[in-house]
């Protein structure tokens, strides 16, 4: 039997998000080498507890697990992602520190914003930030 082959991350998403639906739904076919595990934090039975994190920081911000066992969150887990996938002279620019801090900042400003932007806040548990 052939093993698996090696994870380069473990991404945990909500997978009750539209938008990041799409997202993981493009990361996946892209993954042919099968590089990334996806975990959806939205599903039933789903415990942060092993990580370390509550639901709240879960759902603050995109979260990844390398095969260390440290999580990443933020524009690095995407940067993570994408070079996993083959874009990785792509993803590299992004680590230029005006670039980087460019990206973090738009990140931030959407992550605070994500359940107001995808219609999620029906019962103002969650303001635009």
């Amino acid at each position: 039997m052939n093993a698996p082959p090696p994870r380069e991350i473990e991404v945990f998403y909500d997978g009750d998000c539209p938008l990041c639906q799409r997202e993981i739904a493009m990361l996946r076919r892209w993954d042919k080498r099968e590089r990334i595990e996806f975990t959806d934090i939205a599903a039933p039975g789903f415990d942060p507890g092993p990580l370390g994190v509550d639901m709240p920081t879960l759902m603050a911000e995109i979260h990844g697990r390398l095969p260390s066992g440290e999580l990443i969150r933020g524009v690095e887990v995407f940067r993570r992602l994408y070079s996993a996938t083959g874009w990785g002279l792509l993803v590299a620019p992004t680590r230029l520190p005006v670039v980087r801090g460019l990206l973090d900042m738009a990140y931030r400003f959407f992550a605070r914003r994500r359940l107001w932007l995808t219609g999620r806040c029906d019962d103002g548990a969650c303001s635009r930030g």
